[in-house]
């Protein structure tokens, strides 16, 4: 845990590809808003999806991070290595009656909900109040939004000094366990950050409504609730953010061709405002 008045920020990649310029940006962010209050700044590796994550993928963003002239504190953690953690989060989440098993695949799902272009389809409730269900069958968990909101009340959250109304009924009944990894982001995520005593969490706006979950999740477990800085997404030449599944140019690349790293750190910094003083 982080001590008391100690700023603890945290940068947490998932090892199915290589880092690109947005990760720099999110990884600089978490860095410097650290250093800048004399906390620590700490690297977590979540690779929960054992199918897509890769070994060679870690040693590259190790690799990345320590060409930009980011050091970070104390062992590096693997979500991989802590799985019986988020089961007992979520078995705590089953005692209070909160969450109920799936067996929907994602082409059900997509077909029987409604979403706007581009979007994830909120889940319509199709398993919810199955009565007797076959806990052989391969399943999932997912929680049931409207009990847990109505047992946890109102919730808020800090995001950049500004208060944020938390509304996670709009995510409706989220995964909270996959059926192939036996845990989710969510759940890993918030068992993570109150066990490693981050309390800033620095991250793209694109993971912006997933933290009205994580908001209704540390109400339920009793976690600590860390400061939120959602930062703008960082855009390609076409307009369009930066992906891996898109080819977005990689740090690796940069690396490969004499790129060097810490100008090109400091190149970052000059483009965007680093949130310091909102803490």
């Amino acid at each position: 845990m982080g001590c008391a008045g100690v700023i603890v920020t945290r940068f947490a990649p998932s090892p199915t590809g290589q880092l690109h310029l947005g990760h720099a940006v999110s990884a600089i962010r978490a860095h410097d808003l650290a250093r800048a209050a004399g906390g620590r700044f700490l690297v977590r590796i979540e690779d929960i999806d054992r199918t897509r994550s890769r070994a060679v993928h870690v040693e590259s963003i190790l690799a990345d991070l320590t060409w930009l002239g980011l050091a970070w504190d104390g062992p590096v953690l693997f979500q991989s290595q802590r799985l019986p953690l988020y089961v007992a989060a979520l078995d705590r989440l089953r005692a209070m009656d909160l969450v109920y098993p799936c067996f929907c695949t994602r082409a059900e799902i997509a077909a029987s909900a409604h979403a706007p272009h581009g979007a994830l389809p909120v889940y319509p409730g199709s398993c919810r109040g199955l009565v007797a269900p076959d806990l052989g069958r391969p399943h999932g968990w997912r929680i049931d939004m409207a009990r847990a909101v109505a047992l946890a009340g109102p919730l808020d959250w800090s995001d950049h000094g500004r208060t944020i109304v938390a509304d996670p009924v709009a995510q409706g009944d989220v995964v909270l366990a996959r059926k192939d990894a036996g845990t989710s982001y969510h759940i890993a995520v918030v068992t993570d950050d109150a066990a490693q005593g981050v309390t800033d969490v620095v991250r793209g706006q694109d993971l912006f409504d997933a933290t009205h979950v994580h908001r209704l999740l540390q109400a339920l477990l009793d976690l600590p609730v860390p400061r939120w800085h959602h930062h703008a997404l960082t855009l390609g030449a076409d307009g369009k953010r930066l992906a891996k599944r898109d080819g977005a140019p990689t740090l690796a690349a940069m690396r490969v061709t004499g790129t060097d790293g810490r100008a090109l750190a400091d190149r970052l910094r000059a483009d965007m405002a680093v949130p310091t003083s909102d803490v």
